[in-house]
């Protein structure tokens, strides 16, 4: 597996490094957003490391130009701990987030829950696959693939996830704690808003008209569902 981990405290970049190598990873190392598009667009990474707040091009924007090319998966690294910056990066891509200063064993369970997923969309068997579809909306599960009305979308990992669980169990409704919990698939200590951003972004691609969405629906007070009907 291959991370490039990106931040301009060089000190810090070299423990993450360390630690990664540790664990068997190939890794390599950039300390700004401008190296990090460039070598993201041409290195085949499984999965990013990324500080948010960075000289010149900050981790908001990089992680933005890279979405434009690539799904891989990308941890946030930010030192700020309001909503609202959280909210920004996965509103620019971010499958999940670690606020500084944080303890090395919690990065590490992050990227091999995210590295996780990656290795079971890789070794997906081709073929027809398990294709969901429920009105314009389907989802290959063994391709990991999204389509809105025939047309294939690109959603991030955790976007996919998300879907296919909803798709899965039409009807019914979940709290954004529980879906926290099943589909990022460890213990998150994330703001729950992280769901609505997603449920967001899922509808902006997905739905024909997001301001009236008909499949991805809310239940007020309570959570989401996939409507069945």
């Amino acid at each position: 597996m291959k991370i490039l981990v990106v931040d301009d405290e060089k000190l810090l970049v070299k423990g993450i490094k360390f630690n990664l190598e540790n664990e068997g990873y190939s890794v390599d190392a950039a300390y700004n957003g401008e190296d990090a598009v460039t070598m993201a667009r041409g290195g085949n990474y499984d999965l990013i490391i990324l500080d948010l707040m960075m000289p010149g091009k900050d981790g908001l924007q990089s992680a933005q130009e890279i979405r434009g090319f690539s799904t891989v998966p990308i941890i946030m690294l930010t030192a700020r701990s309001e909503r609202a910056d959280l909210l920004m990066g996965f509103e620019s891509g971010a499958d999940d987030y670690v606020t500084k200063p944080f303890d090395i064993l919690e990065l590490k369970a992050r990227v091999r829950a995210l590295l996780r997923r990656s290795s079971m969309t890789a070794s997906a068997v081709s073929g027809n696959g398990s294709v969901l579809q429920r009105g314009h909306i389907a989802v290959d599960e063994e391709r990991r693939t999204a389509y809105r009305a025939g047309e294939a979308v690109d959603l991030t990992m955790k976007e996919f996830d998300l879907i296919l669980f909803l798709m899965k169990n039409p009807g019914k409704v979940y709290s954004r704690e529980v879906l926290l919990d099943l589909v990022w698939g460890y213990e998150y200590q994330g703001d729950t808003r992280t769901v609505d951003v997603h449920v967001r972004r899922l509808r902006e691609k997905l739905e024909l008209d997001p301001a009236n969405p008909r499949y991805i629906i809310t239940k007020w007070g309570v959570g989401y569902y996939f409507n069945e009907k």
